[in-house]
């Protein structure tokens, strides 16, 4: 059974999907009612096992542990927690104020720590436990004109290893998957907010100038190493942070 914060769209959506499919009961947290509504008709439309929907707001203190709470008054298991929730936030150092940089801790780090904290006592009793934290490879190389997130998401990184270490007596296995740029509901705003006089391929392929592969990456293509980062085939796979940005990153 998985929890998947920030799963009524994109990456959190794209990997709900993913799961389903191989037989995985998921459970969708987002803010959002209607999107997370839309979401669940898809996977179920799709032939997968009904998905709990928990309309809740990641940055706040009490959601995580209601998600979580959800998830088991659903199926009295966890076995699986992707840490998802997240938004874009990044700019010039001087024009992040101190309400930006709060904000951007609480939804992305104080989200999955809180979220993790509350499922630790369900992941420590399955045989399946594994946690994937979402951040992105700007945490492990920071660009300029990338805080608050490159700042947030080196946070995460260092989350995730020293969970692993901790966590690695009692089988739960915690990984990072950092993305690079991937078509998303929110690229897909910053199109519009930055250049809404391009098309869709014109400003792809503008973001695409820097990655090896010549493309922006797409949800599903994330969606399926987080996949195998849950699954048996990654058994002895902990600590781990897999990028995923066509090879953009200039570090591993």
């Amino acid at each position: 059974m998985a929890l998947i914060t920030g799963g009524s769209e994109g990456i959190g959506l794209a990997t709900a999907r993913v799961l389903a499919a191989e037989g995985a009961r998921v459970v969708l947290a987002a803010r959002r009612e209607a999107t997370l509504r839309s979401a669940a008709r898809e996977i179920e439309a799709l032939g997968g096992h009904p998905p709990v929907i928990v309309s809740a707001d990641m940055a706040t203190a009490e959601a995580p542990a209601r998600a979580v709470q959800a998830a088991i008054d659903a199926h009295g298991e966890l076995d699986i927690l992707i840490n998802n929730a997240g938004s874009s936030a990044s700019g010039p150092f001087l024009e992040s104020d101190d309400a930006l940089w709060q904000a951007d801790f609480d939804l992305k780090l104080m989200g999955a720590i809180r979220c993790t904290r509350a499922a630790l006592p369900y992941l420590k009793v399955s045989a399946a436990a594994a946690i994937v934290n979402i951040t992105t490879v700007a945490g492990k190389a920071a660009p300029a004109n990338s805080l608050p997130t490159s700042a947030t998401r080196a946070a995460g990184i260092a989350l995730t290893k020293s969970l692993a270490n901790e966590l690695g007596n009692a089988g739960v296995r915690v990984n990072t998957v950092c993305i690079g740029r991937v078509r998303s509901a929110q690229v897909e705003r910053r199109w519009q907010r930055e250049a809404p006089e391009l098309s869709w391929d014109e400003y792809s392929t503008r973001q695409s100038q820097a990655i090896p592969l010549g493309r922006l990456g797409d949800a599903s293509e994330v969606a399926n190493c987080i996949a195998f980062l849950v699954s048996p085939c990654a058994s002895y796979v902990t600590g781990a942070s897999l990028n995923v940005d066509g090879g953009r990153s200039p570090v591993v």
